[in-house]
């Protein structure tokens, strides 16, 4: 669906990457939800909370507690408040690891 979007004369958005990128965190495909985070930095479009906290719950599901915490630094540097579920998947993560 993305594919043909960028493909064709429909430019996805903010919501549009949030979209895929939590369907991926749903389906526990966090290196996909990473890969489509990086892509949305290269299409010019700034994550928002959304995504970077679906972006911090796929990496938490995928037991990646070093990848998910460093989103959870990125979204505190980028001058953006974390929500509940940021700090929530973020603590997860850690905690499943054993850490």
């Amino acid at each position: 669906l993305l594919g043909s979007m960028q493909s064709g004369e429909l430019l996805p958005n903010v919501i549009t990457y949030n979209a895929v990128i939590s369907g991926f965190e749903k389906s526990g495909l966090w290196q996909h939800a990473l890969h489509f985070l990086k892509v949305m930095w290269k299409s010019h479009l700034l994550p928002d909370v959304t995504s970077i906290t679906a972006a911090i719950s796929a990496c938490e599901k995928g037991k990646q507690w070093q990848q998910a915490l460093s989103l959870f630094e990125f979204i505190q540097n980028a001058g953006l408040l974390p929500n509940v579920i940021s700090y929530s998947s973020a603590i997860s993560a850690v905690e499943k690891s054993g850490q």
